[in-house]
C-alpha cells in the first residue's frame, strides 16, 4: 500500500510507501493520504498524527508521470497531494528525512511542526519544470517564514538543508539522521500527554486569528478559551491548588 497508518494509542504515525519513486504521490497515494488524515481527524482516541516518508525521502512531491490524473479543476475537491486544503482540527507534525520538495514542501508545510534530520532539503524543485505550487506552498510558506525569505525559495527554486531550514523557522528541530520518525514521535506523545480540549483551543484560535481583526480575534481567543476552561482548566486548576502534579489525560 502507497499509504499506511501506524496507530500508538493516541498517536497516529501516517506512513508514505513508495520508495521506489522517492514517495512521490500520484492520485491514488494522494486519495489514500487525505482518506487517512480524514480518519485520524474523526477519530476520538487521535490527538496528534505524524507524516513520514519511508526509505529515506520524506516526498518528492507529485509523480510528474502521473501529471495529467492530479490536475483537477474541480476547486472544492482534494488537492493534488491529497491533504492539503483540508482543515485538521488536531496536531500533526512532519518527519523529514531527505527531500522535502516541490509538494513534498508543501506536505511538510501543511504540518504543524516539522522535525528535520540532518538530511534533510526542503525546495521548491517543481520550479525547475514549470510545475507551480498548488498544494499551499505560496500561501503557508510566507505565513511561516515570512515573505522575503518565501520569495527566496519559491523564486530560486534552491535547496534548503536541515541547519539553514531551522534559522528560516522552516523546521522546528534538527536531529541525527534516522532519527526524525523517533523523535517526532517522542514529540508527539508528549502532546498528546497534555488536555487536549485546550490544545486544540488555543492551536484553533491561533489558526483563526489570521482572518480576523484584533479586537475579533481576542474575543474568538476568549470564547474558545472559557469552552477549554470548563471542560480541563477547572480540574487542572483544582490538581494544582491540592499541590499535585500535573496529570496526563487518561
Amino acid at each position: 500500500m502507497p499509504v499506511h497508518v501506524e496507530r500508538n494509542g493516541p498517536v497516529w504515525t501516517v506512513v508514505l510507501d513508495r520508495p521506489s519513486v522517492r514517495n512521490a504521490v500520484d492520485r491514488s497515494t494522494a486519495a489514500a493520504l487525505a482518506s487517512a488524515f480524514r480518519e485520524f481527524d474523526a477519530a476520538p482516541e487521535a490527538s496528534v498524527a505524524v507524516l513520514w516518508g519511508a526509505g529515506g525521502t520524506f516526498c518528492a512531491g507529485a509523480d510528474l508521470h502521473a501529471l495529467d490524473n492530479l490536475l483537477d479543476p474541480d476547486l472544492s475537491a482534494d488537492a493534488p497531494m491529497g491533504p492539503s486544503r483540508l482543515t485538521l482540527s488536531k496536531p500533526v507534525i512532519a518527519a523529514v528525512e531527505g527531500y522535502a520538495v516541490a509538494g513534498g514542501l508543501e506536505l511538510a508545510l501543511l504540518c504543524d511542526l516539522r522535525i528535520a534530520s540532518e538530511t534533510a532539503v526542503f525546495g521548491v524543485f517543481c520550479r525547475r519544470w514549470g510545475v507551480p505550487l498548488i498544494d499551499g506552498g505560496t500561501v503557508r510558506l510566507p505565513r511561516l517564514i515570512g515573505q522575503s525569505r518565501a520569495l527566496d525559495m519559491i523564486l530560486t527554486g534552491r535547496p534548503v538543508d536541515a541547519e539553514e531550514a531551522l534559522a528560516f523557522g522552516l523546521a522546528n528541530r534538527v536531529v541525527v539522521a534516522g532519527q526524525a520518525c523517533k523523535q517526532a514521535v517522542a514529540l508527539a506523545q508528549q502532546i498528546a500527554a497534555f488536555p487536549q480540549a485546550c490544545v486544540t483551543s488555543d492551536r484553533r484560535s491561533l489558526f483563526e486569528q489570521w482572518s480576523l481583526p484584533m479586537p475579533e480575534a481576542l474575543r474568538n481567543e476568549a470564547r474558545l478559551g472559557d469552552a477549554s476552561l470548563e471542560s480541563d482548566g477547572r480540574a487542572g486548576a483544582a490538581r494544582f491548588v491540592e499541590g499535585r502534579k500535573s496529570e496526563p489525560r487518561a
